[in-house]
């Protein structure tokens, strides 16, 4: 803290403001300073800290007396801090508010947060060094500068003007370069979205002269690259027209998927898809419901159905009952009586097709196959035994 003098506030000749935080507090190393919270300001020269509640508490410190800074992160009841190591006062310095001090650096403390673009712009002006391109009118020795100050500090309708154009061209600038960066975020999205089309063609075209594996692995990046549009509130508003077009992609996006896996998959299962798809579009629970619940309405191949176990799934509008209530009772005949539990291991190994995501989340794909069990009793196929042994299923010989 040694290394701040006292000031006005106001901006010498040729210096510009480059940003302001307010709710800012010093630290002189690691103790707290006598100084309140106040407003930090950046300049091309100097770094400057005005009290908040009383302004002619103004002290600044040149950039040049910067050696480095880093960032120290906010944790429980701690802000985020800046800490900037200081090169030792010169002799000739000014007064301020310390004379002596024992840390070689001095923290900011970021009530309010901006923390983030403090450090971004405080690293931008020490890189760019711009306090060395000052005028000699200005490359005056701190002994006389309190002086001679009066005479070089940009004043009246000039120095305004000055500082809006100035400011004006740095806004265009800014804004400029935003504009290139999203062009070229465009032009790769673009690349992107043209080589996932690529390599679904390839798949199509070249489906019985590539392996298993790799045609897994391609459709691992297809789905990884994500859905080239996603139907979002932002883009087709909220309610009915913004659930219809999600049901519509979803149908697009979902008929393959289901034609691999027999005709159905779970709700979950699908919400996991999907949102993977989506990339950081997620979906909520409650949008992929409704789209899903109008499905039939809008005369697609698809549909919600719930068992009467509450389970969810979508299921292709061609897909049959009678098979599905056919394999179960196969499974059970063959073996005689079987378990929920044994019910699954039986229907992996005959080969039946189910996504690693149901096969991993044992609990989704045992009330997934649940349901097939308790459709075929309920049409008269099967009958259950719930004893203490568990819950068993048995063909119906009645």
């Amino acid at each position: 803290m040694d290394r701040f003098s006292w000031a006005n506030g106001l901006l010498e000749i040729n210096e510009t403001l480059v940003i302001q935080q307010r709710g800012v507090r010093l630290y002189d190393g690691d103790d707290k300073s006598k100084l309140d919270v106040g407003v930090a300001l950046l300049s091309t020269h100097r770094l400057i800290w005005r009290d908040i509640k009383n302004h002619e508490c103004c002290l600044s410190m040149p950039l040049s007396q910067i050696i480095f800074f880093e960032e120290q992160a906010a944790g429980i009841g701690k802000s985020a801090k800046i800490v900037i190591h200081l090169h030792p006062p010169s002799a000739n310095k000014e007064p301020g508010p310390y004379q002596h001090s024992k840390y070689s650096y001095i923290k900011l403390s970021f009530k309010e947060h901006g923390q983030i673009e403090f450090y971004r712009r405080l690293t931008e002006e020490i890189t760019q060094r711009r306090w060395e391109n000052t005028s000699v009118s200005q490359s005056i020795s701190p002994g006389v500068s309190s002086q001679v100050g009066r005479f070089t500090r940009a004043v009246g309708i000039v120095g305004i003007e000055r500082k809006i154009e100035e400011k004006r061209k740095e806004t265009d600038k800014n804004i400029t370069e935003a504009f290139e960066d999203l062009s070229k975020l465009m032009v790769k999205a673009k690349e992107m979205v043209e080589l996932s089309k690529s390599i679904a063609n390839k798949i199509k075209d070249k489906q019985g002269d590539i392996t298993e594996d790799e045609t897994i692995r391609f459709k691992s990046y297809l789905l990884s690259m994500g859905i080239a549009n996603p139907v979002t509130r932002e883009t087709h508003g909220s309610g009915t027209h913004y659930h219809m077009q999600l049901a519509k992609q979803l149908g697009d996006m979902l008929q393959a998927p289901l034609e691999e896996q027999g005709g159905m998959m779970a709700l979950t299962e699908v919400y996991c898809l999907v949102n993977r798809a989506r990339g950081m579009e997620l979906l909520s629970p409650e949008d992929l419901l409704n789209a899903c619940k109008i499905f039939e309405s809008l005369k697609f191949p698809l549909r919600l159905r719930v068992f009467d176990s509450g389970v969810m799934v979508v299921q292709l509008q061609s897909h049959s009952e009678e098979e599905m209530i056919a394999s179960a009772l196969d499974n059970v005949t063959e073996k005689g009586s079987l378990t929920a539990e044994e019910f699954v291991f039986t229907e992996i190994d005959s080969g039946n097709s189910f996504s690693l995501h149901l096969i991993h989340t044992c609990r989704d794909l045992l009330s997934f196959l649940l349901c097939r069990l308790l459709l075929a009793e309920k049409m008269g196929h099967l009958c259950r035994d719930d004893s203490v042994e568990g819950l068993r299923f048995y063909p119906n010989l009645f």
